[in-house]
């Protein structure tokens, strides 16, 4: 039976109770300084929890603080106020239980594929012995299909593939959280729908939580257990949370022929143009 859209989001998007939640985000305020002394408030007053295994899109219009919601829970900013804890401890800077993947790939140009992998995982897993290091590349090398261009330097390579080797050297690490900002978003559409379906295999057999920034509601609803979606900056806040109840493994074609995935599409979008009318 298919949900009214009434029923769709959660009822209290402000309270972090979501059951299994190992993230939780509480009060987060972000706020910049500006010229005349003042302060130009991003965020104000975000609540989120996220679970060890869940999949999370955050979804809104461009300004909406999406981007430094990300960076501050990857410890690249801080926060002006409230608190970001990972496993009860506070977030105050970068490390290696949470990785990062950028929409543009961030890989040295002198270094191959391999060797950009490598790099990443010789520099956190520093105790693991040389042997281990290697198998640990290739696997994650054959996880994004990526084993005959091991060798090939980035300039050799497709967008598409320099993005999977940003992929395959965030998880080599075996980070607890992933953190995505719009990885997709300079692919073109038929490389975007293989990358999406390759990262979500990886999830499906080796799950952790992931927070991903997206501006596509069919991505967000085809990869996401919840989509967290922000109102309008300045002072932008979780205006509300929408459950994804496809079962994974998803499989595209089947969701996008179901009424349900109609609605839900139809609810986010009308959210969104909500908002976008409102500026």
């Amino acid at each position: 039976m298919v949900k009214s859209t009434s029923q769709f989001a959660e009822s209290d998007s402000r309270t972090p109770t979501h059951p299994g939640g190992f993230l939780v985000i509480e009060n987060l305020v972000k706020a910049y300084p500006t010229a005349g002394g003042g302060e130009s408030v991003v965020l104000d007053g975000i609540d989120l929890t996220i679970g060890e295994n869940e999949f999370i899109s955050v979804i809104g219009h461009s300004g909406c603080g999406k981007s430094t919601l990300l960076k501050i829970v990857a410890g690249l900013e801080t926060a002006s106020g409230g608190s970001v804890r990972l496993e009860g401890r506070e977030i105050r800077k970068p490390g290696a239980e949470r990785m990062m993947v950028f929409q543009h790939y961030s890989l040295l140009p002198w270094l191959t594929v391999r060797e950009n992998i490598r790099l990443a995982v010789d520099e956190v897993l520093k105790r693991v012995p040389a042997r281990e290091k290697q198998q640990i590349v290739n696997e994650h090398l054959a996880m994004v299909n990526l084993t005959a261009a091991a060798d090939k330097y980035p300039d050799e390579i497709s967008g598409g593939m320099k993005q999977r080797v940003g992929i395959a050297r965030a998880i080599a690490i075996r980070p607890k959280m992933l953190l995505m900002d719009e990885p997709f978003g300079a692919l073109d559409a038929l490389t975007r729908g293989k990358l999406q379906r390759q990262v979500l295999d990886i999830w499906e057999n080796q799950r952790q939580a992931v927070m991903m920034i997206t501006h596509d509601v069919d991505e967000a609803l085809y990869m996401s257990d919840r989509i967290v979606m922000m109102t309008n900056g300045p002072a932008a806040k979780i205006g509300e949370i929408l459950d994804v109840p496809f079962p994974h493994p998803r499989d595209r074609a089947s969701m996008r022929n179901s009424r349900e995935y109609f609605d839900l599409r139809n609810y986010v979008l009308n959210f969104l143009d909500h908002y976008f009318t409102q500026d």
